[in-house]
């Protein structure tokens, strides 16, 4: 994609992590961090929070970061007053471990369709190794008329 912006209107970081109050966003300590002009990028904690039992960051976890920011990525991409987007299909390749600090995900647009939109999102380490790549489906809904 160029760099020209996606986003049908103009968010700001404050309104997007208000959305992730008092869910699995917050429980998880999911930031978003940076809202460029085709991307979405986000931080998670490498602690107890996230981790599975031998001190690594839980695969579910790292999926968790990756529906958030391309969810949101796609909410911000169709007009709101006619349209919601929900995740339809997402998968993960987790490539390396992180047993402490956080990774940040990044969420590009792969797709934008009438009915559905396809985003990557790449997890990275502190060091900026790729520790996770996640592809995320979602459909284009429109909101119904009475």
């Amino acid at each position: 994609m160029s760099d020209k912006p996606i986003w049908f209107s103009n968010p700001d970081l404050k309104t997007l992590n208000a959305l992730g109050e008092n869910n699995a966003v917050s429980h998880l300590g999911i930031e978003i961090t940076e809202i460029g002009p085709n991307f979405l990028r986000g931080t998670m904690p490498a602690d107890h929070r996230t981790f599975q039992p031998y001190g690594l960051i839980h695969g579910g976890a790292n999926v968790v970061l990756a529906e958030t920011l391309g969810s949101v990525g796609a909410n911000m991409v169709v007009n709101p007053m006619e349209y919601y987007c929900v995740g339809q299909e997402v998968n993960a390749n987790h490539l390396r471990g992180v047993r402490s600090g956080k990774v940040t995900g990044t969420a590009s647009l792969v797709h934008a369709g009438r009915t559905s939109q396809v985003w990557s999102i790449e997890i990275k380490d502190e060091e900026g190794r790729l520790t996770c790549i996640s592809r995320l489906t979602m459909a284009v809904v429109p909101h119904k008329r009475n």
